[in-house]
Formats: structure tokens, C-alpha cells, sequence
């Protein structure tokens, strides 16, 4: 929202129409000052959203392979176990050749 333009557009609309009796004294002048206070997005609220939806998308990834692999392992497909190993081992192994 382009807050300058649209309060030029506000003020516009206002002068075609002039004010009745029936509009309260400085009404324009509350209406002006709520545009410029417009509340700001929360940086903490944007990251905590942010840290929520990751943590669900982990949490569903946790639950899919948690009911995918002992239906893998009743059906003699043992890979999975063996993939699983060999990556955490891989990982392990490579820190040591650098030291």
C-alpha cells in the first residue's frame, strides 16, 4: 500500500465532497492520523511463523518415515536400515580425512 498516494486520493475525494453538518468536528483529522499510525509486521511474529512451519513439514517427514519403514522392513526390503547407516557413517568419515 502507497500510504502518500492514497492519502492524496483521500484528500481528492474530500474536497469534491465538502462536509455536512452532521460530520463530527476534526473527523478528518482522526481519520488522517490512524492512516499514518498503520501497525507494522513483527519481525518475531514472521519468524516464529516461519520456525512453526518448519518444525510441522519435520514433523510430518518424522511421521511418513516412521510408518514407511517397518512396512518396508515386514516386506524383506531391508535397504532402507542399511541406507540410513551408510549415510550417518559417510558423514562421520568425512570430518576425519580432514583432521
Amino acid at each position: 500500500m502507497n500510504l502518500p498516494e492514497l492519502q492524496k486520493k483521500l484528500l481528492v475525494a474530500a474536497r469534491r465532497n465538502p462536509p455536512g453538518a452532521q460530520v463530527p468536528y476534526a473527523f478528518e483529522k482522526r481519520i488522517m492520523a490512524r492512516l499514518t499510525e498503520a501497525p507494522r509486521p513483527s519481525e518475531w511474529l514472521a519468524w516464529s511463523r516461519a520456525l512453526w512451519f518448519g518444525a510441522a513439514a519435520c514433523a510430518v517427514i518424522a511421521l511418513t518415515v516412521s510408518v514407511w519403514a517397518p512396512s518396508a522392513a515386514a516386506n524383506g526390503d531391508t535397504h532402507f536400515s542399511d541406507g540410513i547407516v551408510e549415510t550417518i557413517m559417510a558423514s562421520s568419515d568425512e570430518f576425519d580425512s580432514n583432521w
